[in-house]
């Protein structure tokens, strides 16, 4: 039996929902207060109202997003040695995979270009460790563990010049990156918030964990071309530490994840595959949306300005 995704007939993902932009930021700001850290809010009861009304838009794009990849994922097998087979699969053939926008910014990208593309991505970055964290409360003691080791490493080992996010902060402040939600666009913003949604949503946590996994097992080949443009434009090692780091690093998380996490979570539950699987091909598919958007806006410059060269 072949369990090859099947990529046809599956819709847009732009299809989803209609009024994608304001859905999007409106949920983004929402995620944004709600997981900061705060004192509590006098008028707690208009608070809680407004929470249930969010968490039910949030809960209604998962499910319709969980309705889109249906057919994707039909095919991922419930036997735990099938499916990380599979689950691997992904990093060759799943969506986005060998996506042409990494190797221009290697290689042809000014330095304003990968700012704006480094500035889209900074905004949609909805931190690992932390939904890490998230993800890990009440899994069994094995996946548990994995996660925990995971986390370790994104915390720096305990020191505050290995964290990552931290190291992804000096990009940002070194490049002078001025994110904001305002002028994201949607799929970079829809990333975050279905990342967020998986991680805090306990119904979605084997989702996160397969989104998750799926990421450390296909972003070494995107941060190693990204690492590769940056030293190409001459920006400061210490700028580029995140994704020289990621690039070796995440070939590691990768094996670990799926060997002490993802396998042992099915052999347990095997009906816990189909979540898995939905929330790597849902991660997937958000981050292929990025990179096309990206691609027709990066791209529309360097057509333009090729053209006032010319003339």
């Amino acid at each position: 039996m072949s369990h090859a995704l099947n990529l046809s007939n599956v819709g847009e993902f732009s299809d989803l929902v209609p009024n994608a932009t304001a859905l999007h930021r409106r949920l983004a700001l929402w995620n944004q207060r709600r997981l900061a850290v705060r004192p509590p809010d006098e008028d707690w009861r208009s608070e809680m109202a407004k929470d249930g009304c969010m968490v039910r838009l949030e809960t209604a794009f998962v499910e319709s997003f969980r309705e889109h990849v249906a057919a994707i994922v039909a095919t991922a097998p419930t036997n735990s040695g099938a499916f990380v087979n599979w689950f691997e699969q992904l990093s060759e053939s799943g969506p986005g995979q060998w996506d042409p926008l990494f190797a221009w910014l290697e290689t042809e990208a000014s330095l304003h270009e990968m700012k704006w593309f480094l500035t889209q991505e900074a905004a949609g970055e909805a931190g690992f460790d932390d939904l890490v964290a998230m993800t890990q409360v009440k899994l069994p003691v094995r996946a548990k563990l994995e996660l925990a080791r995971n986390y370790w490493d994104e915390m720096g080992r305990g020191s505050l010049g290995g964290m990552h996010g931290p190291l992804l902060d000096r990009t940002i402040k070194g490049l002078n990156l001025k994110p904001s939600i305002q002028t994201t666009l949607w799929p970079s913003l829809a990333l975050a918030n279905t990342m967020t949604a998986f991680a805090t949503q306990r119904r979605y946590a084997y989702h996160s964990v397969g989104a998750l996994g799926v990421v450390e097992l296909t972003a070494p080949g995107r941060v190693a071309a990204i690492a590769a443009g940056l030293k190409r434009l001459g920006v400061a090692p210490e700028q580029r530490k995140y994704f020289n780091l990621h690039a070796h690093l995440d070939v590691e998380h990768s094996d670990a994840w799926i060997a002490e996490a993802i396998a042992p979570l099915i052999a347990e539950s095997p009906e816990c595959a189909r979540f898995i699987a939905e929330g790597a091909v849902m991660r997937l598919l958000c981050g292929e949306q990025c990179f096309e958007v990206y691609r027709a806006h990066l791209w529309a410059g360097a057509e333009e300005a090729e053209l006032e060269t010319a003339a």
